[in-house]
């Protein structure tokens, strides 16, 4: 199936995202572009990254114009909050969420695959793998809530809720099933699908309903919608396996420890993300990637 690879970033990730760039240029092929979807503001840094295969999105094309960011008054103007008559401000984080449900909801590819700019391929990968026998791949992980520590517990079972307010499941009201992760497959014609039902719910447009709440994780929302409400579960592969190995927080790591991580992949895995918020150094990153 025609494979497009999406990316939300920042100017704060911009070396990460260009770490990303250059390992799947060395590494990734089966897909048709790779679309990064910024702030209008960060248009012409990103367009460095641009190639061949490689399209910088200005966020204006996607979202509308009562959606709009400003500078951040709690810190400076350091970071971004984004306004709407809808709810409370937004962070960079809801809004790339935002992005990539608009995206994906407008491609003719059939598949939209979502990487986090803080990941880097560390070994070859054919997107064609997300395609197996004209299905697609659909990561859930069941249980999965139950074992995420007790302080991120509520986090996802709000996540869940919402997910469910969204898509008008009445019962059951969560579930303990994980959809969320790095480097996993969407069905483009799903995500239309699930925009036309949270409007149907809503009575309003999907990106009205979705800005008027900061409970949001699109993961989540395109996992019930696929188990729970589109019934089309036969043209989709579950699997509970990640292709990315994720060090979601924690110390910076140094480079014998950033090494064990490396080393530690397990069997299928082909990607390593380390969040940014970690402050690893990104040279680190990028001795232990390979991308001298």
């Amino acid at each position: 199936m025609p494979t497009a690879i999406a990316t939300a970033s920042y100017r704060g990730d911009f070396e990460r995202c260009r770490l990303l760039c250059e390992s799947m240029d060395a590494r990734v092929e089966g897909h048709t572009r790779h679309l990064i979807l910024v702030e209008a503001a960060d248009v012409p840094l990103f367009k460095q990254l641009a190639g061949p295969k490689r399209e910088i999105v200005d966020e204006r094309d996607l979202l509308p114009g009562w959606l709009r960011p400003f500078p951040d008054p709690t810190n400076f103007g350091r970071r971004r909050i984004w306004l709407s008559p809808f709810g409370w401000p937004l962070r960079g984080w809801h809004v790339q969420q935002l992005r990539r449900i608009a995206l994906a909801a407008s491609l003719d590819e059939e598949v939209m695959v979502s990487i986090d700019s803080d990941v880097v391929f560390l070994k070859d990968f054919d997107a064609e793998v997300f395609s197996p026998a004209g299905k697609t791949l659909f990561f859930r992980r069941p249980e999965a809530i139950l074992d995420v520590t007790p302080e991120h517990r509520d986090e996802h079972l709000a996540w869940s809720k919402k997910a469910g307010e969204f898509l008008g499941i009445k019962e059951p009201e969560t579930t303990d099933t994980g959809y969320v992760a790095t480097l996993i497959p969407w069905r483009t014609k799903a995500v239309k699908a699930m925009v036309e039902r949270i409007e149907a719910v809503s009575g309003r447009s999907w990106l009205a309903t979705l800005a008027g709440s900061r409970i949001l994780s699109e993961c989540t929302i395109y996992g019930r919608f696929v188990d729970e409400v589109e019934g089309r579960i036969d043209q989709y592969l579950p699997t509970s396996d990640s292709f990315c190995r994720m060090y979601w927080s924690g110390a910076p790591m140094d480079e014998e420890s950033l090494g064990r991580f490396v080393a530690d992949l397990k069997p299928g895995q082909v990607a390593a993300g380390i969040q940014s918020f970690t402050a690893t150094d990104p040279g680190l990153i990028r001795r232990a990637a390979g991308l001298r």
